[in-house]
């Protein structure tokens, strides 16, 4: 009974180190996004004011690798431990109890998740169905970036699961451990 149960736990391990290792790929990746709209930005600004010929796609392109960015770097974000907390208070918490306030307060991020994917892919669906375009001079598709919020929040969603399952294991045996 005993290794049964040891078995699950490595199992269960295995899962959330799989989730983990998606959010470090995916914010790796993304990170270079910065690059390139650094790039872009320095660009524009060159063209704009030594050469006096502005552009017209790199704001719109810019808002685009910018929204990515954001978007993608959310499981990264939580992860690591980079979103915001009430670090007064939580910071001097005991790990159980932060876990606890963790836990409790997941519900409100499930929430906010499950709006953001459901709003989202409406939104996305319809911009794929009808190959939507921006509608400026440069007119440029935009179903391709309009896809990148559900598939972000569908990330740092299971980013948050993965921290529900570590801090439900905290609150029920006082601490995670990997092994």
């Amino acid at each position: 009974m005993m290794a049964a149960a040891k078995e699950r736990g490595k199992g269960v391990s295995s899962l959330l180190n799989f989730v983990d290792n998606i959010s470090k790929w995916t914010g790796r990746v993304v990170s270079f996004l910065i690059v390139a709209l650094t790039f872009l930005i320095c660009l524009e600004v060159v063209a704009r004011y030594l050469l006096n010929r502005p552009t017209i796609w790199v704001h719109e392109t810019s808002a685009m690798l910018m929204g990515a960015y954001i978007i993608f770097g959310g499981a990264y974000t939580l992860y690591t431990g980079g979103h915001v907390n009430m670090d007064v208070v939580y910071g001097r918490l005991l790990p159980k109890n932060k876990a606890l306030i963790d836990v409790i307060t997941f519900w409100f991020f499930l929430l906010f998740c499950g709006g953001l994917l459901w709003m989202g892919g409406d939104s996305a669906w319809r911009a794929l169905r009808n190959l939507e375009h921006s509608g400026s001079l440069w007119n440029p598709p935009i179903y391709p970036f309009k896809l990148i919020l559900p598939t972000g929040v569908f990330l740092l969603l299971l980013q948050g699961l993965a921290k529900f399952v570590r801090d439900a294991i905290t609150v029920v045996k006082g601490g995670y451990d990997e092994h």
